[in-house]
Formats: C-alpha cells, sequence, structure tokens
C-alpha cells in the first residue's frame, strides 16, 4: 500500500508515547508513596527515591512527552507542508535513537550516574547520542520545510522549530562537560557554582519553556482547530503570540534563584520577564479557546476535544501562576515547598500530558486506518479520570505547600523558630497521601488509553490510510496554512 506521507515513525512514536506515559507515570506513583511512607524506600539503592526521582522527570517529560513531540511534528508537519518527511532513513534513526537514550537513562538513572542536576541528569556519553539524535530530528524537520509544496508556513510549524532549536542550543550549551576519561561515565561540569546554576536554570526554565511549551504549542494551533472543525479564532494573533514567547521565555530562568547567590539584578530581571510572560501566555491560551466560538456544542458528544479544551485552560492557569510564583514575595513563601511541584504538575499532567493524551486519541485511528477508536466512551471516562486525578494532586499540593511555607516562617514572640522541621514534615503526611491517591487515578487512564488504542489498532475495519476518517476541511485547501479570520 502506497502512502500519502511517511506515517509509519508517526505510528511508531504515537504507541511508545502510551508506553512511556504508563511507565514514567508508575514510577511518579511509586515515589510519590515513597514519599508518604518512607518505609518503601527499600533497602536497595537503585530503589530509592533519589535514583527513581530523576528516572520519573526523564521518563515524562522526554520518553512520554518528548514521543509525543516527535510523533505530532512529523505528523503536522507532512500535513501542513503537502510533502513527505525528509531524508526517511534519518527520521528512523530518530525514533530507534530516542528509544536507545531512554532505555539507557532508565538503566543509568538508578545506578547513580548523573551529573546532579535538576533536568539534565545524564552522563557525557548518553548526552553525545542526545545530541547527535537531536540534530538528525532537526534536518528531517527543516528538510521537510524546505521541500514543502505550499509557499505558506502554517505557524504550527513556527513553534514545532524553535522548540527543536532552542532545546539544542539549551542541551549542548548545559551539558557541556569535561570527561574523566574516554571510558568512564563520570565527568565534570564546565562551569562551576553560581555560573553553573544559573546556567542550569537558564536551560531548565527554558526546556520548560520550549520542550514543554512550544512544542505542545505547536499541538494546540493543529489540532485544536482540527478536532474542532473551525479555523484558528486569529492566526494574526498566533504570529504574535510566537514571536512575543520567544523573545521572553529566554529571559526568565532567573525566577528559579531568587534569595541566592545569584546578583540581585539578575534576580530582578528574571521576575520582571516572568511577568510580561504571562501577555503572550494568555493570548495564546485565549486564541485557543475561542476556536471553538460556534462549536462549543461538539464538547458534550467528543470526549477529545474534552482533553484539548481542558488542557489549554490548565495551560492558562498554570502561565498564570507561574509569573505570580516569580514575584520576589510570594516567592518568599513558595520556594522549596510543595506549591512549586503542584505548580509543576499543573503544567505537566494538565497541560502536556491532557493534549498529548488528545492528540494521540485524534492520531491513532487515522494512523492505522480505522473508523474511530475502539471505544469512545472509554475516551469520556479517561477525560473524567484524568480531571479527577489531576485535581486531587494539584490541590493537596496547593495546600500542603502553603502549609509548609507557614510553618517554616512562623516564629515565637522571643523570634525561635514555632515548629521544627521534623513537625512540618509530619504536617504534610496526609496531602502526600491525597497526591499518591491522585497520581495512582491519573495512572489507571493510561492504562484504560493502552488498552483503547490496542483494541483500536487490532480491529479488523483496515481500510487504506487516509480513506476512512478525512481530516477536517480546513486541511484541503491548497495552503492548509492560510486560515482566513473569523468575520468582523
Amino acid at each position: 500500500m502506497h502512502e500519502t506521507y511517511n506515517y509509519k515513525v508517526v505510528r511508531q512514536f504515537s504507541i511508545m508515547t502510551v508506553v512511556w506515559g504508563i511507565v514514567g507515570m508508575l514510577v511518579g506513583v511509586i515515589i510519590a508513596s515513597q514519599l508518604a511512607w518512607p518505609a518503601l524506600n527499600f533497602d536497595v539503592p537503585w530503589l530509592t527515591f533519589s535514583r527513581l526521582r530523576p528516572l520519573h522527570t526523564n521518563a515524562v517529560i522526554f520518553a512520554f512527552g518528548g514521543s509525543a513531540l516527535f510523533a505530532t511534528s512529523y505528523y503536522i508537519v507532512q500535513r501542513t507542508s503537502h510533502a513527505k518527511l525528509f531524508a526517511p532513513a534519518l527520521a528512523s534513526f530518530t525514533f530507534w535513537g530516542w528509544q536507545l537514550v531512554i532505555v539507557l537513562a532508565a538503566i543509568t538513572l538508578p545506578m547513580g550516574f548523573s551529573t546532579a542536576k535538576e533536568y539534565a541528569e545524564l552522563e557525557w556519553p548518553i548526552d553525545i547520542l542526545i545530541a547527535v539524535v537531536w540534530v538528525s530530528y532537526a534536518i528531517v524537520f527543516f528538510g521537510t520545510i524546505v521541500k514543502r509544496k505550499v509557499k505558506h508556513i502554517y505557524v504550527a510549524n513556527w513553534f514545532l522549530g524553535s522548540f527543536i532549536l532552542t532545546v539544542a542550543v539549551l542541551h549542548i550549551g548545559n551539558s557541556a562537560a569535561l570527561p574523566v576519561s574516554l571510558l568512564g561515565m563520570k565527568s565534570y561540569s564546565a562551569y562551576a557554582g553560581v555560573q553553573d546554576a544559573m546556567v542550569q536554570w537558564w536551560y531548565g526554565h527554558n526546556a520548560v519553556g520550549f520542550f514543554l511549551t512550544a512544542g505542545f504549542l505547536g499541538m494546540m494551533y493543529y489540532f485544536m482547530p482540527k478536532a474542532a472543525g473551525r479555523p484558528i479564532y486569529s492566526y494574526r494573533l498566533s504570529v504574535v503570540h510566537f514571536w512575543a514567547l520567544a523573545f521572553t521565555y529566554i529571559w526568565a530562568g532567573p525566577h528559579h534563584l531568587l534569595y541566592t547567590a545569584l546578583p540581585d539584578w539578575t534576580q530582578s530581571l528574571g521576575m520582571i520577564m516572568s511577568l510580561i510572560l504571562l501577555a503572550p501566555s494568555w493570548g495564546g491560551m485565549i486564541n485557543g479557546i475561542m476556536t471553538l466560538s460556534g462549536a462549543w456544542d461538539k464538547l458534550r458528544t467528543d470526549p477529545i476535544l474534552k482533553f484539548l479544551v481542558v488542557a489549554i485552560s490548565f495551560y492558562g492557569m498554570s502561565t498564570f501562576e507561574g509569573p505570580m510564583m516569580a514575584i520576589k514575595t510570594v516567592n518568599a513563601l513558595s520556594h522549596y515547598t510543595d506549591w512549586t511541584i503542584g505548580h509543576v504538575h499543573a503544567g505537566a499532567l494538565g497541560w502536556v500530558a491532557m493534549i498529548s493524551i488528545g492528540s494521540m486519541y485524534f492520531l491513532i485511528p487515522r494512523l492505522f486506518g480505522k473508523t474511530r477508536m475502539y471505544s469512545v466512551r472509554l475516551i469520556e471516562l479517561h477525560f473524567w479520570i484524568s480531571t479527577l486525578g489531576v485535581v486531587l494532586y494539584i490541590a493537596s499540593m496547593w495546600v500542603s505547600g502553603v502549609m509548609q511555607g507557614l510553618m517554616w516562617r512562623a516564629t515565637n514572640s522571643d523570634g525561635t523558630l514555632t515548629y521544627s522541621f521534623i513537625e512540618s514534615v509530619a504536617a504534610m503526611h496526609p496531602f502526600y497521601v491525597t497526591r499518591t491517591i491522585g497520581g495512582l487515578i491519573f495512572l489507571s487512564g493510561m492504562f484504560l488509553m493502552a488498552y483503547n488504542v490496542w483494541k483500536t489498532v487490532r480491529a479488523d475495519d483496515a481500510s487504506p490510510v487516509d480513506a476512512i476518517i478525512p481530516e477536517p476541511a480546513i486541511d484541503t485547501s491548497p495552503v492548509d496554512a492560510i486560515i482566513p479570520e473569523p468575520a468582523q
């Protein structure tokens, strides 16, 4: 069967998105349980919280989120360029290379091989492999844009392209290291002291800004109009959203280092740029939500749209909360507390996971030549399970975080601390249990999704790809990207 587009690599990444989602969230539930019940930190070094926590972040961000980004970007760039993927062998290499990176991380991190940084935890040989895979990814993506059969480059590709370029610069810059030996895993960071901290949070925050935001906004700008059957609310606003986000996000990293040895002017700059960032972020959220204008009734019957709309809503909430937490006086209460954990997971589960899940439900039947997903009711159930899990998780962390901050700063009349640190830890227990329950509920939804996907792929109604579920009309015009503005 001849396919108009190269869907093989998209299928591979789509399936692995579901697989790695289960793995990453399962490890998350385990480490949440270890915080609630410390006895679960068994006397086995590679099963302790300190070893599993970096495994969790890598599995969820780079394995689950990364696979979703590879799958959707390869799909979107082909559909909007009206061209097959450039260098299909290289595209195949990015799949197998990325899976190798993830497996190596899953082996080495529990063994204790780590640069001990917040997000860039892997050692130098794996860092080099990541760079090689990522450069290959860029060649495939931008090569496809170069060979496009339409003049216009749709805005989703702007976000995806910026995510690919920026993550390459961030990874190479932050991973600069001096190996101890050519055969050993250990290395010394190329930076020291406060410079190392600044480079780490230049990387860390912009990994959030471009890996976990810009790439998934590319999903939003493609799949939201598709699922709604409506043009994007304002194409002009989407372009403004892109440039404002690209210019502002890169400066916000210092807000992770307030009240540290970082120069005060740098801290203030990070706070100010974080506050400015609210404007483009909310402009994008409004653009996504308003795309449903004239199609709100579809929310009653289409659970995929529910995933997308709730994801965009969490994007708006998280991008309000982030700048607020960057204000120095607010940060004095929130930093180092569980409030930060709640904020991160509002973005990770509410925004990244929900929009990835919605996009996968849209993609998978089309990729495998099916009329629809095996069970729409299971998608609906998955939506409500996921929403409940997110709410339980972030609400418990908000409450525990604010309580932590207040307990830590409480003083008696003579200036001594009212509470010992261990008293604040004990007070967290019911919230840690609630957080674990929320994570377990969210994980159960991923198992439902895996079952639904498996039944869909194995269904007997296979037909030529693209023949069963046609794309909404906006993808059949000569230029998919030039979508007229709504009537004024």
